[in-house]
């Protein structure tokens, strides 16, 4: 099986930017090659397409499969396991987002938790839990955030992402509103016309 130059360029590009995500260039070559493959592929075929070794294949789908990457199939008449991404990108987004939490986020909002509980002993301390306060906050406050988002369907996570800035200038009148109203004329001139803006845009 011989890759086309797009996909031998996709893949060794996925390769590289893997050590920047934090997996070996191989578990991004493996995936990379299954993501663009019209039909499920085997052990063996991944290892020829990519010139990788059968154990470096099988370590790296192990590796896909406890993020919840890769899904095992098998077809009719053939033992062979063959593996495929899931269809949807989004899918595959959401996937992550829940796996980079369990892994990452979770495990640090527990060590906050416990840092934050602790007695102080000195006031290089207490100011040193102050600062872990302000990171625990925003760290919440995001992963609640990201839980309101997950629970949206896809056409609407779209139409949340389209708003972009937007949102920004929403917020933006939003603030300015309590300073308009005030008997002066030009104020409700210019929220009219921010108002406009705001209708134009969307």
């Amino acid at each position: 099986m011989e890759l086309s130059p797009l996909t031998e360029a996709f893949v060794a590009h996925f390769g590289e930017m893997g050590r920047s995500w934090g997996i070996n260039r191989t578990i991004g070559q493996i995936y990379a090659l299954l993501y663009v493959s019209d039909r499920p592929l085997c052990a063996d075929e991944i290892a020829e397409c990519l010139g990788f070794s059968r154990s470096n294949v099988s370590m790296g789908v192990k590796e896909l499969q406890s993020w919840r990457l890769v899904r095992l199939q098998h077809l009719p008449g053939d033992r062979r396991e063959y593996f495929s991404t899931p269809d949807d990108i989004w899918q595959i987004v959401r996937i992550l987002a829940e796996e980079r939490r369990r892994r990452e986020i979770d495990p640090t909002l527990t060590v906050l938790r416990d840092l934050l509980m602790a007695k102080p002993g000195n006031e290089a301390e207490r100011r040193a839990q102050a600062r872990l306060r302000d990171m625990h906050e925003l760290i919440e406050l995001l992963t609640r955030w990201s839980d309101d988002v997950q629970k949206l369907n896809n056409e609407d996570l779209v139409q949340l992402l389209k708003l972009g800035g937007r949102v920004v200038r929403l917020l933006e009148l939003k603030n300015r509103l309590p300073f308009l109203g005030r008997g002066a004329k030009g104020g409700a001139a210019d929220a009219d016309v921010d108002a406009d803006a705001l209708d134009e845009e969307t």
